[in-house]
């Protein structure tokens, strides 16, 4: 390995560390990712010539931009279709799409809440992102559950839920929207495949923490569920309208790149405008004149709340990997992996899982990516064993510690969950439902499915 890759290596995982120390440096993730996208691509362009061959002067100028291109469009698909998934999730819950699950949760038993609770999360996180479930499912707990001791036991139950419900979607994680995108991976092959160990790695954790739950939830006239359509702008029959276009919409888009094969972005950006014409239309239908006019629910103003960091923040840590990807350190990785154990990718992909909750694993499927070439056939194709558990391991893993996945993080700051209390309560059932869903995954391949050579 030459002193200029070792630099490279050495700027991504100084830049690694202070992502994951972001809350003690608070210095944005977003700012560091940015930073080693550049800082990579810089050292590489100091001897371009010993990573590209064959070409010199203005063609290998030409070269390395087409490469960087080429490695931003790929980019750009999965930061396109986060933005209109999370511009299109916005629209519905700002107009009051969620309200009705407030009504599905309603029960006094505090076990009958619990799974509620696990299949409703599990549900939503499969159509929407796990972040943007979870926030949902914290609020509507605040209204159901006052005692804060069952409440805690509530918010981990949704973070591994939440975490759960996304890998077996092609839209439910960050993770496998890469991998859809890459190729790697079908909407009909992770959902058939990846569904059952999914569901039990949520069951199971959800059966242990039952029992930390007794009796019933307090009731009385201050926990009555007050309804706020009144103040919202839409009638009842709009804002189901919306939120049937909205989470419909979501579910179409695998159905719409099976149709015409077109990137999934482009399915999304389609729901986005077709919900975006709906609610223009249902705007200049209000009466002119009333305190309605000029609301901040319309989409140009919902437009300003999209997470700009996180997206900024994917575009540099992508493009960084990019470059490790160009460099061959990824290949050498991957093939360092395969040695150690000996091709078992139930080996390695349970390792990238637990990892996962200890780092981002949007860099870490990002890495497996660049690694592993698809194959032709065999556990390395399309749908193949490897590519099927990464997606798997990289959302369910990261329950396994609340820093490790965006759900915990914000469930942590909502709930003021201690890092502590949550690995010596939590994790150890987390790790549980985990491996039981990676055993099932395997009784599955092995006694089930015959994978072809």
């Amino acid at each position: 390995m030459s002193s200029l890759t070792i630099a490279i290596v050495v700027v991504f995982v100084l830049g690694y560390l202070f992502i994951a120390l972001e809350s003690v440096t608070k210095v944005n993730k977003a700012a560091v990712a940015l930073l080693m996208f550049v800082f990579c691509w810089t050292l590489f362009m100091l001897n371009p010539s010993s990573y590209i061959t064959g070409f010199s002067g203005q063609e290998l100028l030409n070269q390395v931009s087409a490469i960087i291109e080429h490695h931003l469009g790929s980019t750009s698909t999965t930061l396109f279709f986060l933005m209109g998934a999370m511009t299109i999730v916005e629209i519905v819950d700002q107009n009051g799409g969620f309200n009705w699950v407030r009504d599905v949760m309603k029960t006094k038993s505090k076990r009958s809440l619990l799974w509620r609770i696990a299949c409703l999360t599990f549900i939503l996180s499969a159509i929407l992102d796990n972040l943007t479930t979870s926030i949902v499912m914290i609020m509507i707990l605040r209204k159901l559950v006052h005692e804060h001791k069952d409440r805690i036991i509530y918010a981990s139950l949704v973070i591994i839920a939440a975490n759960s419900g996304g890998a077996f979607s092609p839209i439910g994680d960050v993770t496998t929207i890469m991998l859809w995108n890459k190729g790697v991976i079908t909407a009909a092959g992770v959902i058939s495949e990846i569904l059952i160990p999914s569901v039990v790695s949520m069951v199971v954790p959800a059966f242990v923490l039952q029992f930390m739950l007794k009796g019933e939830l307090e009731t009385g006239e201050e926990l009555h569920l007050k309804s706020d359509y009144e103040v919202l702008d839409f009638t009842s029959k709009q804002r189901k309208a919306i939120f049937f276009l909205g989470v419909g919409g979501l579910m179409f888009v695998p159905v719409f790149k099976s149709i015409t094969h077109l990137p999934p972005f482009v399915g999304i950006l389609l729901v986005l405008g077709v919900l975006w014409t709906v609610t223009e239309v249902f705007y200049r239908r209000l009466r002119r004149g009333t305190e309605r006019e000029g609301t901040q629910r319309r989409v140009t103003n919902l437009l300003r709340r999209i997470d700009m960091a996180t997206i900024l923040f994917f575009l540099g840590i992508l493009m960084a990997v990019a470059c490790l990807e160009e460099v061959g350190v990824l290949t050498a990785l991957g093939q360092g992996l395969n040695e150690t154990f000996n091709g078992n990718h139930y080996a390695v992909t349970g390792i990238i899982g637990v990892l996962s909750s200890i780092v981002d694993n949007v860099p870490l499927v990002a890495g497996c990516m660049g690694m592993y070439p698809v194959a032709e056939m065999g556990e390395m194709a399309v749908d193949g064993i490897f590519w099927q558990l990464l997606a798997y391991c990289a959302g369910v893993g990261g329950s396994i510690l609340i820093i490790g996945s965006a759900a915990g993080v914000v469930v942590m700051g909502l709930e003021k969950i201690t890092f502590g209390w949550y690995m010596k309560h939590i994790s150890w059932i987390a790790f549980l439902g985990y491996v039981a869903g990676i055993l099932s995954y395997w009784v599955i391949r092995t006694y089930l499915i015959v994978t072809p050579l």
